[in-house]
């Protein structure tokens, strides 16, 4: 792959194209539960935003159920 032309376009490549984090193998699946709002919030900003799989660094399935539970917590009111 040949080099971007110009140093702006260089140093918005290498920003956008980081590697993964770590994979986070600390949290069992079956902790991930919408009456456990303790542990959503490790997921979540301090304004409620969900936070992205490259920074939480979770797998894919795990992310869609960590999703899941923080919206079905947030309907039942149980997480702000």
């Amino acid at each position: 792959m040949s080099e971007p032309k110009t140093i702006q376009r260089r140093i918005n490549f290498r920003k956008h194209n980081k590697s993964m984090t770590t994979k986070r193998l600390d949290l069992p699946f079956e902790k991930i539960n919408y009456q456990n709002p303790e542990v959503l919030t490790k997921f979540t900003t301090e304004t409620g935003r969900i936070l992205p799989r490259k920074v939480t660094g979770v797998s894919a399935k795990m992310h869609r159920a960590i999703t899941r539970e923080i919206k079905r917590s947030r309907a039942v009111n149980l997480m702000p």
